[in-house]
């Protein structure tokens, strides 16, 4: 059956982290609609690609312009099966919109999917649902997992976690798993 599926995403949002799962999804038949504060249906936000080049570190370099197509403020979270939440920087200002938080902790009350990846945990961390949970995010973001009472789970950054509800991955090249574990949540 054919899911609608909130990405909430934002400037400088990681340009595979969106990209990639935005057309993974609808690719098997589902309704994706991808929304930013203050922006609506055909606006765009910058996106960023983050490498590992062997620095202490990723590095960034410009991505692709990302459309929205669907706008912040006409949406109703209650009318989605399950929410996406890339990473990049996008995440640390998501964090401070109440808003965001809202929506992010209706999924987690509604038991609905929620896959996150990379600095996606940071969105997580804030709207407080990592209680016990485990959750695999950019390893610069353990401490605020760990923080918010969650339990880093420090796995190969190809690999991706399951705890209940939520399916979080370390960073980009975990796509495959990452998306894969989303769809069996998917198919429940």
């Amino acid at each position: 059956m054919n899911k609608k599926i909130l990405m909430i995403t934002g400037d400088f949002t990681e340009d595979y982290e969106t990209m990639v799962p935005f057309q993974a999804l609808q690719a098997v038949g589902h309704v994706v609609h991808a929304i930013c504060p203050d922006k609506k249906a055909g606006d765009t936000v910058a996106t960023a690609i983050h490498d590992f080049e062997g620095d202490q570190t990723y590095t960034e370099k410009p991505g692709h312009r990302f459309a929205l197509n669907a706008s912040f403020d006409e949406i109703r979270v209650e009318d989605y099966d399950a929410l996406v939440i890339p990473g990049g920087r996008a995440p640390e200002y998501l964090r401070l919109n109440v808003n965001v938080l809202k929506m992010v902790q209706y999924f987690f009350t509604a038991d609905k999917p929620v896959a996150a990846i990379c600095h996606g945990a940071q969105l997580l961390a804030a709207a407080g649902v990592l209680k016990e949970r485990h959750c695999s995010a950019y390893p610069a973001c353990q401490p605020e997992v760990e923080l918010a009472g969650g339990r880093y789970a420090n796995i190969a950054v190809d690999k991706a976690v399951t705890d209940g509800n939520l399916v979080t991955a370390p960073a980009w090249p975990a796509h495959p798993d990452w998306l894969a574990q989303f769809m069996v949540l998917l198919n429940k």
